[in-house]
């Protein structure tokens, strides 16, 4: 059976403005991000390459590139937006409560 739940993975202070933060839920490796002061988290293994995308640079307001090669990925919806990326990022709801993030996670 699997449930949904929201974990504290950080606190908000952790990930400065235009940044990244690679933290871990049990095995599930995310990549915590700060964009005009709202959280966002994505998987934080590239879809396309070995890469912690935590490692990458925040571009074009919105979007992280991968140290790797170089693709890049929507922030905020994992969505892959170049080459040599093709598949998305899955993306995580998060939220900022009492000073720490909480992302929503499915945990089996």
């Amino acid at each position: 059976m699997t449930t949904e739940q929201w974990i504290r993975v950080a606190d908000y202070t952790d990930v400065h403005e235009e940044d990244t933060l690679g933290v871990g839920v049990g095995d599930l490796p995310i990549c915590l991000y700060k964009l005009n002061g709202e959280i966002y988290a994505t998987d934080n293994q590239c879809t396309h390459g070995d890469a912690d995308l935590s490692e990458g640079l925040i571009q074009d307001g919105c979007e992280i590139e991968c140290p790797l090669h170089e693709g890049r990925f929507d922030i905020r919806s994992g969505k892959a937006v170049s080459a040599p990326c093709t598949e998305n990022l899955r993306s995580y709801p998060a939220r900022v409560e009492d000073g720490g993030i909480y992302i929503r996670v499915a945990l089996v």
